[in-house]
């Protein structure tokens, strides 16, 4: 069920009203929530219920043991158990055919021939999101941050949560898990703000995202016709597509949770005005981003030793995210891209130059250098292989071909025309909000009529999408 679907039209309209009738009855409430999660998250296949629901008993109970256990032993015991599990779920269901496949192909080299089937297991939505959810309960239960919870349907609610179940944000327990423990309370301004915030997640996604995937996916999907100036043009489409897409989903489920009375992590902070890959990285997903902080670059070290072991764990984390992101080598390439980044930082560390002493001018040419090794980047995220995207940037500097996907129709041609005033519309908003210091864009009255209207009139241009980070 999308968000932009005409089912979620009419699902979440029905849960709002009988979500607040229930706000003093408080089990009845979360059980609501609970179902209601598990409706949205069954419409896409009603048997994957069966992994949450497991993963959700798993987690709850070993929680449990993990605040019952002194045995240092036994602890490490169960949280080995939980590390099994979820990441057990990963391996099998989006891992096995890649690793299968990189298993052969490796033979080959070596001139054995073998012969595999793979198991076309069907990716379960959603699935790395909740299971690091899940999995970050069990790692702060077992380090002494967390105290486990008794109330199952707290946890299981906490887990399904159907605003952020399928593409985040990757929510803590420690920070959303205690929300579901008391009733909520309406609050008319915390409601409203909810409401701005998912009309312009909801543009974001239709007007910016959906018509961008209309000329993307030509594009890519024809790259070896297309000229220099189409294949830039490409990759920068792109760029604002999966930005729209994503930031405009995590817009609309912390928007859709605010309207319940819910306060999600924010996700993304404007990451296109980034002054370099590190701070790209503090503004783009920024649940995934602190997930591997906390959990994995500052467990194997962090940053205290030498530049050169401190940049191995980052090469180690951004190499890690890549292969979460899918089973491909384009994601690990495109992981290793933003690591590589990162050396100009430790090459400079001892440096410490303030950014106040940057002058206006090298300021925005680092912002746009750095979207442009972004945007290289996302080549690799798109592509179906490693090889087409070399072929693809190889394209650029060649001028291969001299087809013109853009000029193919006037349809074509008014979509990009729609997509990049309203791109740079939302980069001029998104300016405007970092100037001032804010977070998340919550648009003016005015403002807000505008973008429903943009939304009327240009959200129609293309066949709704399913969310980019619906895959992962």
């Amino acid at each position: 069920m999308l968000f932009t679907s005409l089912e979620f039209a009419i699902f979440f309209p029905i849960v709002f009203c009988l979500y607040w009738l229930l706000k003093k009855y408080h089990k009845a409430q979360l059980s609501l929530i609970l179902l209601s999660s598990y409706v949205f998250y069954g419409w896409w296949d009603w048997r994957f219920l069966s992994l949450i629901i497991f993963s959700s008993v798993a987690d709850f109970t070993l929680g449990i043991l993990l605040g019952k256990e002194e045995d240092p032993k036994l602890r490490k015991l169960l949280v080995g158990i939980s590390l099994l599990v979820n990441l057990g779920l990963l391996g099998v269901f989006k891992y096995f055919d890649f690793f299968a496949e990189s298993f052969v192909a490796a033979f080959s080299w070596f001139g054995q021939d073998i012969s595999y089937s793979t198991l076309n297991i069907v990716l379960p939505v959603g699935i790395s999101f909740y299971t690091f959810q899940t999995l970050s309960y069990t790692l702060d239960v077992y380090r002494g941050k967390l105290k486990p919870t008794k109330n199952i349907l707290a946890f299981f609610s906490f887990v399904s949560f159907f605003p952020q179940l399928v593409a985040g944000p990757i929510e803590r327990a420690s920070h959303l898990l205690g929300q579901f423990y008391s009733p909520r309370k309406f609050d008319y301004a915390w409601a409203v703000s909810g409401v701005r915030l998912f009309i312009w997640g909801f543009f974001k996604k239709m007007v910016i995202a959906d018509n961008a995937a209309s000329l993307v996916n030509p594009i890519f999907e024809n790259y070896s016709e297309q000229n220099s100036i189409v294949l830039i043009l490409g990759a920068i489409l792109f760029a604002f597509q999966i930005y729209g897409d994503f930031s405009g989903y995590s817009d609309m489920a912390i928007g859709l949770s605010r309207i319940l009375g819910f306060d999600l992590m924010l996700n993304f902070r404007f990451p296109y005005l980034a002054k370099s890959i590190n701070d790209f990285w503090k503004r783009w997903h920024i649940s995934l981003s602190s997930w591997f902080r906390d959990y994995l670059y500052i467990p194997i070290g962090g940053s205290y030793g030498s530049n050169l072991f401190s940049f191995r764990n980052v090469m180690i984390v951004f190499l890690v995210s890549g292969f979460w992101h899918g089973a491909n080598w384009t994601f690990i390439v495109w992981g290793l891209i933003h690591g590589l980044m990162y050396v100009p930082l430790f090459l400079k560390k001892s440096q410490n130059k303030s950014r106040e002493t940057e002058s206006t001018f090298g300021l925005a040419m680092s912002t746009i250098f750095t979207f442009l090794v972004v945007c290289l980047a996302w080549v690799f995220f798109r592509s179906e292989s490693v090889s087409e995207a070399f072929s693809y940037l190889s394209g650029v500097f060649t001028n291969s071909g001299s087809a013109n996907i853009i000029l193919a129709s006037n349809k074509r041609l008014l979509t990009l025309c729609v997509v990049l005033f309203a791109a740079v519309v939302m980069m001029m908003v998104e300016f405007n909000y970092e100037r001032k210091g804010k977070n998340e864009v919550l648009l003016p009255s005015y403002g807000l009529g505008i973008v429903v209207l943009g939304i009327m009139f240009f959200g129609a241009f293309s066949n709704p999408e399913d969310f980019i980070y619906f895959q992962f």
